[in-house]
């Protein structure tokens, strides 16, 4: 993440980006953006073997490479520069960090060396904003458990061979398995993909219809949070990344486009406009990356860290992306150029997960900070 990063994550950053430079180039994430799935499942099974990056979190003995979030962060900030259609988020964050933290030793043993083989994409189901506020409800029928219910939003829900879905059983929260992981349709369960402003990341609506699931894990409510913390994290890296690129597109375009026989970089309204953005873009990086150690080292810390992350990732990605559709002037608005892509993924991942008002109250919460001082804090 940093610019002192260690060898090991210098190395992980330089393959990422020539990997992504050859695999998803613009004109790719434009094909795979008009495609049913969005994804290149032949593109992620080789970046699962080639470079390990679906298996980075999970332990060696399970067919990963146990390296940790750090590592991980490289990985997204690079995905967030080349907007990256793969199902990253969906099954590298949400899936294996809710396996890895609510479940126990079997569970993954049983899940994980498929997820790091890249041969399985997985997703998170809940219903609200964080999983222990949910409203799926899981029953047994016979012997067998189904879940009823409605999950809004599912990052790439509508083609993941296997989900773990959050539902409640009487006063707590379980993690289940719907799905074989092997792309077998499932009784009960009803994909609808959803039109979204980001075509760049499938979103699908699940309904629950007494479908059947195998429980995996119980009373997991805290185990979850812990879990969307660290996948959150990651959000907040793959935010810094695009931020990042974004960046660099205004100052090459300010540099190479003449006006009045100079480049317009040169006028006061266009440099000043990208000192700030600099500015903006550091203060994100140094966020983004306390949050992402503080997920190794001090765990108990983390929804701190992890709150005010993504408060200023998703901020700070949304008002650089817009200031680089201004820097470019009328190209910047057009169809064919790339800035509008990253503005609507700085838009849509801003609101994912937790807008940055809903972070911003639940730091005042975790800091003890009264709603009205929280309050004036945001406005400012």
């Amino acid at each position: 993440m940093s610019q002192h990063s260690d060898d090991g994550a210098d190395e992980l950053r330089k393959v990422t980006r020539d990997f992504l430079a050859k695999k998803c180039p613009e004109t790719t994430v434009r094909e795979l953006m008009d495609t049913k799935g969005g994804v290149d499942r032949e593109v992620w099974t080789q970046a699962a073997a080639q470079l390990g990056i679906a298996g980075l979190l999970v332990p060696e003995d399970l067919g990963g490479s146990g390296a940790g979030m750090v590592q991980l962060g490289v990985v997204f900030e690079e995905a967030g520069r080349a907007l990256w259609c793969a199902p990253l988020l969906s099954t590298c964050a949400l899936a294996t960090c809710a396996v890895l933290c609510a479940a126990d030793r079997a569970v993954h043993a049983e899940l994980l060396p498929a997820i790091a083989a890249g041969a399985v994409v997985a997703a998170l189901a809940w219903n609200g904003v964080r999983p222990s506020l949910g409203s799926l409800q899981a029953r047994r029928r016979g012997e067998q458990w189904v879940v009823d219910g409605t999950s809004g939003y599912v990052v790439d829900g509508g083609t993941a061979e296997q989900l773990l879905v959050c539902a409640g059983v009487n006063d707590r929260l379980d993690l289940f398995v719907v799905g074989s992981g092997t792309g077998t349709p499932v009784a009960g369960l009803e994909r609808n993909g959803l039109v979204t402003m980001d075509s760049t990341r499938r979103l699908a609506q699940l309904n629950f219809h007494a479908t059947p699931a195998r429980r995996i894990a119980t009373n997991v409510g805290e185990s979850l949070d812990r879990a969307l913390d660290r996948a959150e994290a990651l959000l907040a890296a793959e935010q810094l990344g695009g931020a990042t690129r974004v960046l660099e597109m205004a100052v090459d375009y300010a540099q190479a486009r003449i006006q009045f026989g100079r480049p317009i970089g040169s006028f006061q309204a266009i440099k000043h406009k990208l000192a700030e953005m600099l500015m903006a873009v550091e203060l994100a990086r140094a966020s983004v990356e306390h949050a992402l150690v503080t997920a190794e080292t001090e765990p108990a810390l983390l929804p701190v860290a992890l709150s005010h992350a993504r408060a200023v990732a998703s901020e700070t990605y949304v008002r650089v992306a817009g200031d680089n559709v201004q820097v470019h002037g009328g190209i910047g608005f057009t169809w064919d150029h790339p800035a509008h892509l990253y503005l609507k993924r700085a838009k849509s991942s801003q609101l994912m997960l937790g807008s940055p008002k809903w972070h911003r109250s639940r730091l005042a919460d975790l800091l003890g900070i009264p709603g009205d001082t929280a309050a004036a804090g945001g406005r400012r």
